[in-house]
């Protein structure tokens, strides 16, 4: 069980969650530039991990916990803090925090109904990288004085809140069905 918590892909996972409170110093601090810098490095390791996973041989149930888990609190924290700081515009922290909170209970709710898990979509993982670009741009924008970044990150940030939504959507679909075939089988 130690080995396969510690192995490559998972101590990554592990590294990006323990850089959260990191992320998190640096808001508190108003060091917003490189609270998007660091933000930046913790959205783009989140595809190595699974790369490597899956290259070495050493995907895990653990991981499969720790990558999306990893995700999911980083982008979190960035848009609670963001609106705390008001590195980010409320309307787009906002659709980000709403649309988080229905997919957290349709997660729940499948879970109530023995779903402990749907595929992951290529869409979603593009929304993701799209909003943890634009998110780390807000903050690098803001903290550098660099306009042209705060504008980019809007043309990057509004397609990935689109795209977060339609995901979302695409997985109400793949819960009902997969409760579907669940209770199928009974």
């Amino acid at each position: 069980m130690i080995r396969e918590l510690f192995n490559v892909p998972n101590t990554i996972s592990i590294i990006r969650l323990l850089l959260i409170p990191v992320f998190v110093w640096m808001v508190i601090d108003a060091n917003y530039g490189w609270a998007g810098v660091l933000l930046g490095v913790i959205g783009a390791t989140d595809w190595i991990d699974g790369y490597l996973a899956r290259r070495l041989g050493q995907v895990t149930e653990i991981g499969k916990l720790l990558d999306p888990l990893a995700d999911r609190i980083a982008v979190a924290v960035a848009v609670v803090a963001g609106l705390w700081s008001g590195v980010l515009a409320a309307w787009f922290g906002w659709a980000l925090i709403i649309r988080e909170t229905l997919v957290a209970l349709g997660a729940i709710y499948g879970w109530m109904h023995g779903i402990t898990k749907l595929d992951v979509r290529w869409i979603g993982k593009a929304a993701t990288f799209a909003l943890y670009t634009a998110v780390a741009g807000f903050y690098i924008g803001e903290g550098f004085d660099a306009g042209w970044l705060v504008t980019a990150a809007f043309i990057v940030g509004i397609p990935g809140l689109i795209l977060y939504y339609w995901v979302a959507a695409l997985y109400v679909g793949d819960m009902q069905s997969a409760i579907r075939r669940l209770t199928s089988d009974v």
